[in-house]
C-alpha cells in the first residue's frame, strides 16, 4: 500500500481541502495521511472564517506521520501564512519526498487564503523542492507577476516558473478564449499539453485539491510525471463531470463517482 500524505487546511464542507485530497488518495488505492494547517469555516457557497494552528503543531503532525509511515509523496495545499511555509519546507528538505505544491491563494468566493507577504516565501522556500508544482491561472499569474490568460501565456508561465520550480503544472480552468480546457504542463525539458472538452457545471469545488492529489497519488504508484498529470486528468474530469448537486452554491466534484451502481456492501446480511 502506498501512502501519501496531505499538509493543507480543512474543509468543514467537505468538498475541498484536506477532505477532498484524502478521498482523491482513497479514490486511487492510496493510503492518505493528514496534516492540518489551518481550520475553515467553509461550505459551497464561501469561506466565512479561517484560523491558522500554531506552528509547533503544525510541525509535530508532520513529524508524527514521516517517524512512522513510509510516505511516498507529500501534497501540500493552504499554507497560509510565511511562518507555516518556512516551517514545512524546513521539514520536508530534512526528509525528502516526492511533493506536489498546489499553491492555494483565494477561494472561488474571493477569501484570501495566503497572505500577501507569504508570495515571497513560498516562492523562495518551497516551490525549489517540489515535484511539481500546480497552480491555476491566477496563481501563476501571482506567482510571475504577468498576466496567464490563454495557453500560450500559460506555456510561458510554465517555462518562466520552471526557473524556480523543476516542473510545472498550469491549469486552464480559468484560462479565457479557449474553446477547450487546456492544462500545460512544463516537465524541465518538454512542454506537454492536455486538452479536453470544458463541462458546463457548478459542481466544481475542491477541484484544483483534487487534481493535485490525483497527481500526487499516481506519482506514489510509480506513475512518471506526464502519465501521472495524464490519468490524474482523466479521473477529475470524470468527477467534475458526476459532480455533486450539494449546497447552494458550487457544488463539491464527485471523488467516488465510478462506484456509482455498486453493491458496496455484498457481505451484509441477507435477512
Amino acid at each position: 500500500m502506498k501512502v501519501a500524505l496531505t499538509i493543507a487546511g480543512s474543509d468543514s464542507g467537505g468538498g475541498a481541502g484536506v477532505q477532498a485530497d484524502l478521498k482523491a488518495f482513497s479514490a486511487h488505492g492510496v493510503f492518505g495521511a493528514s496534516v492540518i494547517t489551518a481550520i475553515t469555516a467553509q461550505n459551497t457557497v464561501a469561506v466565512t472564517a479561517a484560523y491558522d494552528l500554531p506552528v509547533p503543531l503544525i510541525e509535530a503532525q508532520i513529524d508524527a506521520v514521516l517517524d512512522d509511515l513510509p510516505v511516498d509523496v507529500v501534497k501540500t495545499g493552504m499554507l497560509s501564512s510565511s511562518a507555516i511555509i518556512e516551517a514545512v519546507a524546513a521539514r520536508l528538505a530534512a526528509r525528502p519526498r516526492a511533493l506536489v505544491v498546489d499553491p492555494v491563494m483565494i477561494s472561488k468566493s474571493g477569501f484570501a487564503l495566503l497572505a500577501d507577504d507569504a508570495v515571497s516565501t513560498l516562492r523562495a522556500r518551497l516551490l525549489p523542492l517540489a515535484t511539481v508544482i500546480t497552480p491555476n491561472a491566477h496563481e501563476a499569474a501571482r506567482l510571475t507577476g504577468k498576466p496567464v490568460r490563454d495557453a500560450a501565456e500559460a506555456e510561458e508561465a510554465a517555462r518562466r516558473l520552471g526557473e524556480i520550480a523543476p516542473a510545472v503544472l498550469v491549469k486552464g480552468g480559468h484560462l479565457d478564449g479557449e474553446a477547450e480546457a487546456i492544462d500545460v504542463l512544463w516537465d524541465g525539458h518538454l512542454i506537454h499539453k492536455f486538452e479536453g472538452p470544458r463541462i458546463t457545471t457548478t459542481s466544481t469545488h475542491g477541484t484544483g485539491c483534487t487534481y493535485a492529489s490525483a497527481i500526487a497519488a499516481n506519482l506514489a504508484k510509480g506513475h512518471a510525471l506526464a502519465d501521472a498529470v495524464e490519468q490524474a486528468r482523466r479521473y477529475v474530469s470524470e468527477a467534475i463531470r458526476h459532480g455533486l448537486q450539494l449546497g447552494r452554491g458550487h457544488g463539491p466534484t464527485h471523488h467516488f463517482w465510478f462506484l456509482e451502481g455498486r453493491d458496496l456492501f455484498p457481505y451484509r446480511s441477507k435477512r
